[in-house]
């Protein structure tokens, strides 16, 4: 199996595209990355291929997320065995259920337990006007808005994720990831009364799809359907500024969210799993 892993370069560009073309969804992440970067960047980040017939099938993104591409449960077997000679060094696989899941079972022995497994969760998408009027109130944050958004963006954050990312250095990378956000216009908020009551980013765009990460409603407005129009705003400005097609995924047991981005006119075209360490 592992004579048929190796490491890609930038001839195997065009073949890479190829793949992350036939789900542009799915790989959107990898997709902006490898456009930013390149294969094999300085960033520490690789791209492993696999070429079980001398022709490239199916390829593994391993940076601070590890993502399998166009793998089904052969090739996802065949890069664990290759990964599992060396040390894990990402924080989280993501990505197609089936794949990432079957990654992680052939890893887990030597790379540790998980801190947590989310196994089922539903990625949608909107390629049309939404469904529901949207909130006027929606805007992209300014640098004038960061010590408000900040404090939000840690909540969301931490709830999400189970852990602060203001370790181990107070916060200050996190700082500079919502601050580029912000430069970029990829930052989406509502502030009433000096409150961020709702906030989204665009947090990836690429090959025609604008994925919403990060979106957070403050506690003391849940359950007052804020989230419907403020997304409708977001689906108008991310179709308006980024790209056709807007998607997200989010967690099976978040009846409510599911609930709220089906009303504005979200269809669910897959299912990813997330595994953090």
């Amino acid at each position: 199996m592992t004579a048929s892993v190796r490491l890609l370069a930038g001839g195997d560009a065009p073949a890479l595209r190829h793949l992350l073309r036939s789900d542009p969804v799915s790989y959107a992440m990898v997709s902006e990355r490898t456009q930013m970067t390149g294969i094999g960047s300085a960033l520490g980040a690789e791209v492993w291929g696999w070429f079980p017939e001398g022709q490239l099938s199916a390829a593994l993104y391993l940076g601070s997320n590890v993502v399998p591409i166009a793998a089904d449960l052969e090739a996802a077997h065949a890069f664990a065995t290759r990964a599992r000679l060396s040390p894990r060094r990402c924080s989280s696989i993501v990505g197609p259920a089936a794949a990432a899941l079957a990654f992680f079972e052939q890893v887990e022995q030597s790379w540790g337990p998980a801190r947590l497994v989310r196994p089922h969760q539903p990625m949608l998408v909107i390629d049309t006007g939404p469904k529901v009027a949207s909130d006027p109130r929606v805007r992209p944050a300014t640098m004038d808005d960061i010590d408000l958004l900040f404090p939000a963006s840690v909540a969301m954050f931490t709830e999400e994720l189970g852990v602060s990312p203001l370790t181990p250095d107070g916060g200050a990378a996190y700082r500079r990831r919502v601050a580029q956000l912000i430069r970029q216009g990829r930052s989406l908020l509502v502030i009433d009364d000096s409150q961020v009551l709702f906030k989204a980013e665009v947090g990836v765009v690429a090959d025609g799809v604008a994925q919403i990460q990060g979106v957070w409603v403050d506690p003391s407005h849940r359950g007052q359907h804020v989230s419907e129009p403020a997304m409708a705003a977001v689906v108008n400005l991310a179709q308006q500024h980024f790209a056709p097609t807007v998607s997200l995924y989010v967690n099976d047991f978040n009846h409510a969210a599911l609930a709220s981005y089906r009303r504005v006119g979200f269809k669910q075209v897959g299912e990813f799993a997330t595994v953090l360490f």
